[in-house]
């Protein structure tokens, strides 16, 4: 294919590898990030045979250059809100500075942001974008840094129709599958409320399997047991045997984004009036795990939290 350009903000643990698959697929990316080491590990992708190629940009400014679109992979809607506004959307505009992003941007160009935002307000935000003559759509991921690498990530796009049938091809290159959740800000909806079942999963497994070991069972062997049962999930087909039993923690997706995302899950279910009792169970556990863990330790760490703890 020919080499069509798009911005990328955000060379992180997921940046990156995201990155590497669209030059992979031919996209020139056009990439920036406040970290210099990003910036440099950014670079190090360089040029594919399909024609793809890197273009590390130092001035945000310039990060959408002759792009159609830009990507955004950043930590949460505060971030997001001042990368594009400037100021969080909640602030009066200031009439005299321009803002962010969205001052430098070819009026037409798509916003997509891949972060796991609030879903509130990414609906707000695209009215704000919108207004500023160019479209915002929500295409958070799941699959963690291993699926970014190998491509498999399951994206999940809050879009009108045309947007998703314009963007689905270049989001294929990043992810195996890519699903039309709905209007604006169904992506992060779904995101959210998919991380509060994960959540719950990994600290379910978490007590069983910790139970299991102290009354004297070999965790490897439950394991093998219940994935071939019905109490598997994720969290014991991959969490539990790949970055718990191997003491690795390191699946790549920080305690304190978990908590972000599941609190946000929490606000649809309250919002919604859905009984959560379970679910405010699941996020006072995590919020205490987080009290007590690093911000930026790795969220499986939180059965390595759990072996410490007794109940009274």
């Amino acid at each position: 294919m020919a080499a069509d350009t798009v911005g990328f903000i955000g060379l992180g643990n997921m940046g990156i590898p995201m990155t590497r698959r669209l030059v992979e697929a031919g996209y020139h990316v056009r990439g920036f990030d406040t970290s210099a080491g990003a910036l440099a590990s950014f670079e190090a992708i360089g040029t594919s045979d399909a024609g793809g190629g890197v273009t590390a940009v130092t001035d945000i400014g310039s990060v959408g250059d002759g792009a159609d679109a830009v990507i955004l992979m950043l930590p949460d809607s505060d971030i997001v809100e001042r990368v594009l506004l400037g100021r969080l959307a909640s602030e009066p505009a200031d009439d005299g500075a321009g803002g962010g992003l969205l001052a430098s941007l070819a009026p037409g160009t798509v916003v997509i942001d891949m972060s796991s935002s609030d879903p509130a307000r990414t609906r707000v935000l695209a009215e704000l974008v919108a207004a500023a003559g160019m479209t915002l759509i929500d295409a958070p991921v799941s699959g963690g840094v291993s699926g970014a690498r190998a491509g498999t990530l399951m994206i999940m796009v809050g879009s009108p129709d045309a947007a998703f049938a314009r963007f689905k091809p270049m989001l294929s290159a990043i992810g195996k599958r890519v699903v039309h959740a709905g209007d604006i800000g169904a992506g992060h909806a779904v995101k959210a409320l998919n991380n509060l079942m994960s959540a719950a999963h990994l600290l379910a497994s978490s007590e069983a399997l910790i139970a299991g070991r102290r009354f004297g069972l070999d965790p490897a062997v439950m394991l093998e047991i219940i994935n071939g049962a019905s109490g598997r999930s994720g969290s014991t087909e991959n969490k539990w045997p790949n970055y718990v039993l191997t003491e690795k923690y390191d699946a790549g997706f920080s305690v304190r984004l978990m908590v972000k995302d599941i609190k946000l899950a929490l606000g649809i279910e309250h919002a919604t009036g859905v009984p959560a009792a379970a679910s405010e169970a699941v996020v006072a556990t995590w919020e205490a795990a987080l009290a007590d863990l690093p911000p930026d330790a790795d969220h499986t760490a939180i059965a390595r939290w759990l072996e410490t703890k007794r109940d009274a």
